[in-house]
């Protein structure tokens, strides 16, 4: 037994590590090409001296960007526009891809059964788990170097202009954020019994530390919120225009204590299930459980509660800092910008318009969500005795299609009810009607987004995971860059986000939301045909 309990550790760290440095490889080529695209495209946006100072007026100030966006010091100057272009986008991706490595190999692999063998014997536990998070740290290197290489076009070009240590400091601030969140991963992975639980708490404290740094940045007198956000450390690091080592040590400290956390709870707790799961054979009566239905709200009502809960709390903390943003709105050197991003207006709408963004991309995770938790189901081989009585697969399907579609009109009522009640409050007059009507707007995009990630899981199981969160990521990617610079409006049109109305600053479009809507039924409706016709795909 002792000879073999060093390769079987190994083998742990091995697959880890492999597994992590393909995504990490891949993900970090990305985030290279968009740091590449943005300087270089620099000159071309802002070729005179004239159009940078203005560029610095506009944005440089406006608190309503900052707080969106982050900091923008030295916009007239190519480090300032690429770090205030991509900088927060990076640090949001990279913390997203470390989440999602920190489960997958962690709680991903034990709830597949392959670590049974492994973790049956004594003190394998820790040690295992250690291996697993040293391989996935293997793949945040990779990462970061990866985006460093990449990035590294823009400085030998004629449009160049970043030195090197810049673009290591770059490759730096990516291996914090994403380091952040592995060790937020990894103690997810001990707190929650499934991936998929895991990943969607990882998710709701990332749209928390979005909106903390958020806060601190309104102008509101709370800058020293930054500090209680991951994010906000990820901003202080500023490697592009103004270094801060000091920001290294929270990042240090949070990802020392998380991983010790993560090994102490791994000890301590058994195996497949979490420290803060429930036990459904402790609950109160199963005669309620009459149908897949009532199973399937079982399962998800923890999830879209959680989700929920991130997402009013997110809408009421733009609302509350909605107003005092608006009032630094003025002079037509924004509208431009502004209408590339969707708010035709200026003041208190515009700021909730080119908010219901960052609400948008929130929703739209949670619809892909839910079909990753159908996926789930069935890599788990939970489906497979589910389907073997009366229950079809078909029905099984529609049923989560239906939660889904439960959650997504929750959560537009809720961002409305939130948004609404914050504004009030802070004596912004806003009418309700037009605050209920811009949670309504989020819908669409949502929508479409699920049908597709629902037809890819009907097609192309395996994939449709990846490739949904994936088509999230460059929807949001895409009109970035096309609200700050120049892009093809071809290309502008991939992105979901881009046909959605930046309500309430403009009334919703009702043919694009119409579009949205019917691509999500037909994407839906081939998924079910898809899933009804092909074999059950475990893991």
């Amino acid at each position: 037994m002792t000879t073999g309990a060093a390769p079987a550790r190994a083998l742990v760290f091995t697959l880890s590590a492999r597994r992590a440095v393909r995504s990490g490889a891949l993900w970090g080529a990305a985030l290279g090409v968009l740091t590449a695209a943005s300087a270089l495209s620099y000159d071309h946006v802002y070729p005179t001296h004239a159009l940078r100072v203005a560029l610095a007026r506009a944005f440089g100030t406006n608190t309503m960007t900052i707080a969106l966006f982050g900091p923008a010091p030295h916009l007239d100057t190519l480090a300032g526009f690429t770090s205030f272009k991509v900088s927060l986008t990076l640090s949001v991706l990279a913390s997203l891809w470390g989440l999602r490595a920190a489960t997958g190999a962690l709680r991903g692999e034990e709830e597949t059964g392959r670590w049974d063998l492994l973790l049956a014997g004594p003190r394998r536990r820790v040690a295992t788990t250690a291996q697993a998070l040293a391989g996935v740290g293997v793949g945040v290197v990779v990462l970061a170097a990866t985006c460093v290489l990449v990035s590294a076009v823009a400085i030998g070009s004629p449009a160049g202009g970043l030195r090197w240590t810049q673009v290591l400091g770059l490759g730096g601030a990516v291996l914090a954020a994403a380091t952040t969140f592995v060790a937020l991963g990894a103690l997810t992975s001990q707190l929650d019994a499934t991936r998929h639980d895991a990943t969607t708490t990882g998710v709701v404290i990332l749209a928390i530390a979005y909106a903390l740094r958020l806060v601190a940045d309104a102008g509101l007198g709370l800058h020293a919120l930054v500090w209680a956000s991951p994010l906000g450390w990820i901003e202080e690091l500023a490697p592009l225009t103004a270094p801060s080592p000091v920001a290294v040590v929270p990042v240090a400290l949070w990802t020392v204590v998380l991983v010790a956390v993560a090994l102490r709870a791994a000890r301590i707790r058994d195996i497949g299930a979490g420290l803060l799961a429930r036990d459904d054979r402790r609950r109160g009566p199963r005669r309620l459980l009459t149908g897949p239905g009532a199973l399937t709200w079982r399962l998800l009502s923890s999830t879209i509660l959680r989700w929920w809960i991130g997402i009013t709390l997110g809408a009421g903390l733009i609302g509350l800092v909605a107003r005092k943003a608006g009032s630094t709105i003025g002079g037509s050197s924004l509208r431009d910008v502004f209408g590339r991003l969707g708010a035709t207006t200026l003041g208190t709408r515009a700021v909730l318009g080119v908010a219901s963004l960052i609400l948008a991309v929130v929703v739209s995770l949670l619809a892909v969500g839910q079909v990753a938790a159908a996926r789930a189901e069935e890599a788990r081989g939970h489906l497979d005795w589910l389907v073997a009585s009366r229950v079809s697969r078909v029905r099984w399907l529609l049923w989560r299609l239906g939660a889904a579609a439960i959650a997504l009109a929750g959560a537009g009522v809720l961002e409305g009810l939130a948004t609404w009640g914050a504004t009030a409050s802070q004596g912004a007059h806003v009418g309700p009607a037009l605050l209920f009507e811009a949670g309504a707007n989020l819908l669409p995009p949502a929508l479409a987004l699920l049908g597709v990630a629902t037809a890819l899981y009907g097609l192309w199981p395996r994939a449709a995971v990846p490739v949904s969160y994936g088509l999230v990521a460059w929807s949001l990617l895409i009109v970035i860059v096309g609200g700050i610079g120049a892009i093809s409006p071809w290309l502008l049109g991939t992105s979901v986000f881009h046909h959605m109305a930046a309500a309430p600053a403009e009334a919703p479009h009702a043919t694009a939301n119409a579009i949205l809507c019917a691509i999500g039924l037909v994407g839906a409706a081939a998924g079910v045909v898809a899933f009804a016709r092909r074999d059950l795909v475990g893991a």
